[in-house]
């Protein structure tokens, strides 16, 4: 007679703000301090035997990440470093290194894959574990990870493991940093319906807006929702899934493989731009979306080949511009480069709509062609706006 199957076991490991915590590794003085890492590269982290300040900082860039300390302040990722710098003017700044960071990622997951070889890569930074069919007591296996992880890399992680993979990502958030957090399904009403709406991975700021106007703030409210009202106002398939993942209910399988194909982004401006008069906004607008794409593909631990831009004029019509590089990277700035290389073979004669940036021809670590990593010309780290140098009519 068949055994009835084991119940799942699903793991969210999450690294502790992975990218500052890598730093901390090489300047463990800044422990306990505010410190936020991004911008472009900078000449020396250190000037005049101190580190950089944020409020001394001047330029375009985002932040990558930063320490708990520094996030208290209202610092974020994504945020623009000069309002970083508003919030938290004596926090360290730190420029990022995504080489470090790679290879940090890949050691923290060599050492789950020895005690659970079964797990999803979800980017840079986090992995779902498949624990069902790994031998031992569920708390004591976590344990047992974080210590692994922390024995590999010196850096604290995250764990939450519960029944599936939407409830551990959450769980994973709910004593960070250095947290481990093991739920049941009976658990759902106490721990999770309390937490807002938008915890749930998958109801973003739009959604998340509309539920609040509907008088749905919290996960609770969702569950207690009848499904036909959210169908009637979010749509048949994304209102059943908002119903079902309110009560937890989640069946999606741990995938050990997702190909990588391409990441981009793109913004469409509040009113049109032109190229002449508007050259510092759109300068400012695309470097910001080639840091944002090199960003996405750090966590994604991808790099790619082929660099692109999007541009939609004023009267709708779309052009496209693409270079090929010798090498994949993921670093913005050779991607800030070959925008721009782009661009010189636009014709500049409208306003325009729309900006976009896409990275193709996508790698993962291991690949041969992935490496070496190329490197930016002194020109790219000197660069002025995007837009000064090109040639515009009209």
């Amino acid at each position: 007679m068949d055994s009835a199957p084991r119940p799942r076991r699903i793991a969210h490991l999450d690294m502790d703000a992975f990218f500052a915590s890598v730093e901390l590794l090489k300047y463990p003085e800044l422990r306990g301090q505010p410190v936020v890492v991004g911008g472009r590269r900078a000449k020396g982290v250190i000037t005049d035997g101190a580190f950089a300040r944020l409020r001394s900082y001047a330029g375009r860039g985002v932040v990558t990440t930063a320490t708990y300390e520094a996030r208290a302040f209202g610092v974020r990722s994504g945020l623009g470093l000069m309002k970083a710098a508003a919030l938290a003017p004596d926090a360290i700044l730190l420029p990022a290194d995504f080489e470090a960071y790679v290879k940090y990622s890949r050691l923290f997951k060599g050492a789950v894959a020895e005690i659970a070889p079964i797990y999803e890569d979800r980017g840079i930074d986090e992995i779902y574990i498949d624990l069902t069919d790994v031998p031992g007591e569920t708390r004591a296996l976590a344990q047992r990870l974080k210590a692994a992880v922390n024995a590999a890399t010196g850096l604290s992680c995250s764990i939450g493991v519960t029944p599936n993979k939407l409830l551990s990502k959450l769980a994973s958030e709910m004593e960070k940093p250095d947290g481990l957090t093991v739920l049941a399904m009976e658990d759902v009403p106490v721990r999770v319906w309390p937490l807002r709406a938008n915890a749930i991975n998958g109801i973003g700021p739009k959604a998340s807006v509309k539920l609040e106007s509907l008088g749905i703030l919290t996960i609770g409210q969702l569950a207690a929702a009848e499904p036909a009202f959210l169908i009637q106002h979010f749509g048949k398939s994304y209102g059943a899934w908002m119903a079902e993942a309110a009560q937890g209910i989640d069946d999606s399988p741990v995938v050990t493989y997702r190909e990588c194909k391409s990441v981009s982004t793109e913004t469409t401006f509040e009113r049109d731009l032109h190229p002449r008069t508007d050259r510092q906004a759109l300068s400012k607008i695309l470097m910001d979306l080639c840091e944002r794409v090199g960003r996405d593909l750090a966590r994604k631990d991808c790099k790619g080949k082929s660099i692109g831009v999007k541009l939609r004029f004023e009267d709708f019509k779309i052009v496209t511009r693409d270079v090929t590089l010798d090498v994949a990277t993921a670093d913005p700035l050779v991607i800030i480069e070959a925008a721009r290389t782009c661009l010189k073979r636009v014709v500049f004669d409208r306003k325009l709509r729309l900006l976009g940036v896409r990275v193709g021809t996508l790698v993962r670590p291991g690949d041969e062609e992935a490496f070496p990593q190329p490197k930016p010309s002194r020109a790219a780290e000197e660069a002025s706006p995007l837009f000064d140098d090109l040639e515009i009519s009209g």
